[in-house]
């Protein structure tokens, strides 16, 4: 008798529900996140060989826990939480929201959907992944230090820094501040403070793009190929996308990416409106991607010009740009992955 045990991760604690071929619930149990947590969970399971676990959003708040059962040798299926919800929400006599009734709708999903996602262990896209999310965060906090040090630099010279930020520049102006007062003084010292740690998050992110250019290289794509697509796209796409082959054609990637626009139709009256949901990553990589190539003389560019000819504005012919990258992309990841596993 084939069994289905749901999981509902927390931080704190997961509980496990098993469920038979006819949807009865056969056990629970509820267990503290700790480094043992997959030990009491095997023991508990053993009554049921013929099992299969399903974890809701295994790549977000299970993501460990799914990892160290893969690591076990079970069998993971990832439950997305919106399909997890419908169940329980449409099911009958256990609507309410309670760890317990989450963990059999996530059995229950499981068991029900067809192509759900087996979750693998960690592979280089993971690896990529991290690696794009540590290099942003590193952007993201110079751009915080550069920011206050510009705010800095006003109160002490007029007009502040003119041009592009520096280190050196910020040091050489700082160099001419006249120390009249104490909070002049303070203000000083608090500038150099914020030039040191835009020097040191400069130096963290050459560091980090040496890394992704190894590890993009490393992963054999083609990405880069593709105009607007430098090292850190590259990483971001790969790594939000996985297994290309979980996709089963181009559409369906551009849905996951949110570059397919949404039917919003009404009785003979036939429209489209922009996709608001999807993977923002992913979103965000094809944005950069058509953006670079509007600034340029190639395929991109003559591609949105025509869309621009046929009567679409700006906003309309640049979806149009990202929905042909979409398809580009997809187009290289399939090709990749031929190319690999050949």
């Amino acid at each position: 008798m084939k069994v289905m045990i749901g999981i509902d991760p927390h931080k704190a604690t997961h509980t496990a529900v098993a469920i038979d071929s006819n949807e009865m619930m056969l056990d629970e149990l509820r267990v503290r996140a700790c480094s043992s947590q997959v030990k009491r969970l095997t023991l508990w399971a053993d009554p049921f060989p013929d099992r299969v676990w399903a974890i809701e959003s295994a790549r977000g708040l299970g993501y460990l826990l799914a990892q160290q059962l893969v690591a076990a040798g079970e069998t993971v299926i990832d439950v997305p939480a919106a399909l997890s919800t419908r169940t329980r929400l449409l099911g009958s006599g256990r609507a309410q929201k309670n760890d317990p009734n989450d963990a059999r709708s996530v059995a229950i999903t499981a068991m029900r959907v067809e192509g759900l996602q087996r979750v693998s262990a960690d592979e280089h896209a993971q690896v990529l992944k991290l690696l794009a999310k540590r290099h942003r965060d590193l952007g993201q906090l110079k751009s915080k230090a550069a920011c206050r040090l510009h705010a800095l630099l006003m109160e002490l010279l007029p007009g502040g820094m003119a041009k592009e930020m520096t280190v050196t520049r910020a040091n050489e102006l700082l160099n001419q501040v006249v120390d009249q007062d104490q909070i002049t003084q303070h203000r000083v010292e608090v500038a150099r403070e914020f030039v040191a740690d835009v020097a040191h998050y400069e130096a963290q992110m050459k560091a980090s793009m040496k890394r992704l250019r190894a590890a993009v290289a490393a992963s054999g794509t083609t990405l880069t190929d593709i105009r607007g697509v430098g090292v850190v796209t590259a990483a971001l796409i790969i790594g939000h996308t996985g297994d290309i082959s979980r996709f089963a054609s181009a559409g369906h990637f551009a849905s996951y990416n949110a570059t397919a626009p949404i039917e919003a139709s009404s009785g003979e009256h036939r429209r489209h409106r922009l996709n608001p949901r999807g993977n923002r990553q992913l979103n965000y990589a094809i944005h950069i991607a058509a953006i670079t190539q509007l600034r340029y003389p190639c395929a991109g560019r003559d591609y949105y010009d025509r869309r621009c000819a046929e009567g679409k504005n700006s906003k309309e012919a640049i979806r149009a740009l990202k929905r042909h990258i979409s398809n580009s992309v997809y187009r290289a990841l399939v090709a990749d992955a031929r190319r690999i596993h050949a």
